[in-house]
């Protein structure tokens, strides 16, 4: 299975919340991970955002970090492009999507046209997981 994760799945492999269990079921059952090259700004920006709000320790965070330094290497990190980013934009307007969101959307229907095969989407947004399925993307 071919896993594309946005960053509120993403978050969920580093940080215990709802539905953490879950994202590290379907990511156990993943051949390829896949992400986009922005999910990395955000889940640092959510790590540092829920060290301020949860109040975990800086060792905590440096953890954190360290864990997704080293896991950002084997995931299948898809490129900005001025074709992809052109694309998020169709599909921001298309389905009402915030940026960031469009930019996950628009790099999971690239992986999917580039490998030919199905690609399952995990995400925590409804939104954004309708938009994905009408795009012909599987929701996990």
């Amino acid at each position: 299975m071919i896993l594309y994760l946005d960053t509120s799945s993403l978050v969920k492999l580093y940080v215990e919340e709802k539905n953490s269990p879950h994202v590290q079921s379907i990511v156990s059952k993943a051949t390829i991970l896949s992400t986009s090259l922005v999910a990395y700004a955000e889940a640092r920006a959510a790590f540092a955002r829920k060290r301020a709000e949860d109040g975990f320790s800086a060792a905590v965070l440096k953890r954190i970090s360290e864990d997704l330094n080293r896991d950002w290497e084997s995931y299948y990190v898809i490129e900005f492009t001025d074709g992809l980013v052109r694309t998020a934009g169709d599909i921001a307007e298309k389905h009402h999507l915030r940026g960031f969101d469009s930019i996950h959307l628009s790099s999971a229907i690239n992986l999917k046209r580039k490998i030919g095969s199905d690609v399952f989407f995990s995400s925590h947004d409804e939104r954004l997981n309708r938009a994905a399925a009408k795009e012909g993307l599987t929701i996990v």
